[in-house]
């Protein structure tokens, strides 16, 4: 039996993405399952835990997709002390005296709400001349990586607020694809007039999914083992709740199995599920009544 669709994975702590991966390869080998297809949706910090999205057999289509979804994240800000991953992994480069308020806290949040400017940690994923920037870090050179524009849709203070010197204080935050909360901490410290780094790091949603549908890496190796890991697999249309389902007949299924675009059908411009019954066919682009496959399921 092949699967097809997602596991949702609560990561641990010092897991990292790649390893969530192995895992779930890890499980359908121990369950018996068919070879199938595995990826994530979405990179998280191994010093991150939560949400990271799994993707099996042709949901593997879908993960690129995933990756450009909004997440959101508790996390905590430590002041006092810059490290030079940002994190509480990393080696302390900078310290001041000063610790906020909550309520100082709270008025310099704005500034950090809406379309924000930063810059990505020097250890991060991202490529500077074809090597990562972490492995550059690392050896001791000076990374230097370009700002780039991302979004932050909400950002609350979880600590209560109070006019009492802080050390520590933990928000929440809805951010666009491609943001890193560990630069973001790091701005609101300065922006305070002191330094800070993240000590907890929480990913509670990523795109449609959240902790409510995750699993601990204990439960998948009991489900794995038991056979029963397709209870606890979420279809590909879980992936794709954002867009609506278009039904198709199955001459019309037929026709985009075969790669042809089907003319003269009513429904909105935009991206769409076709589904025949409940069979995922395709990810389709609407235009003007013509639909056109974007990515096909072999199912």
């Amino acid at each position: 039996m092949t699967l097809h669709g997602w596991l949702i994975l609560d990561k641990p702590l010092g897991l990292g993405s790649t390893q969530g991966v192995s895992a779930a390869k890890r499980a359908l080998r121990n369950g018996g399952y068919g070879k199938a297809k595995v990826g994530h949706g979405g990179t998280l910090d191994p010093l991150a835990t939560g949400v990271l999205p799994i993707a099996i057999g042709e949901a593997t289509k879908l993960a690129g997709r995933m990756l450009d979804s909004d997440k959101v994240y508790d996390f905590t800000i430590r002041f006092g002390e810059q490290t030079d991953t940002l994190d509480a992994e990393g080696k302390v480069i900078a310290t001041s005296d000063v610790r906020p308020t909550a309520s100082q806290l709270e008025t310099v949040l704005p500034r950090f709400t809406g379309p924000i400017a930063q810059v990505p940690p020097a250890y991060s994923a991202l490529k500077v001349d074809g090597q990562r920037a972490y492995d550059l870090a690392r050896a001791g050179e000076e990374v230097v990586l370009a700002t780039r524009d991302v979004t932050i849709h909400a950002l609350t203070l979880a600590t209560p607020p109070g006019d009492d010197p802080l050390h520590d204080a933990t928000l929440t935050a809805h951010v666009s694809k491609g943001t890193y909360i560990r630069s973001l901490a790091r701005d609101i410290a300065l922006a305070l007039g002191t330094v800070g780094h993240v000590t907890y790091l929480r990913r509670t949603k990523a795109g449609p999914f959240t902790l409510d549908q995750a699993i601990t890496l204990d439960k998948l190796d009991e489900i794995a083992k038991a056979r029963s890991l397709e209870h606890s697999l979420l279809p590909l249309s879980a992936g794709l709740d954002d867009i609506p389902a278009l039904a198709l007949t199955p001459d019309q299924a037929g026709a985009l199995r075969q790669g042809r675009v089907l003319a003269g059908i009513a429904a909105d411009d935009g991206q769409a599920f076709a589904m025949l019954g409940v069979l995922p066919v395709a990810l389709v682009e609407v235009e003007h009544g013509s639909v056109r496959v974007v990515r096909g399921f072999n199912l």
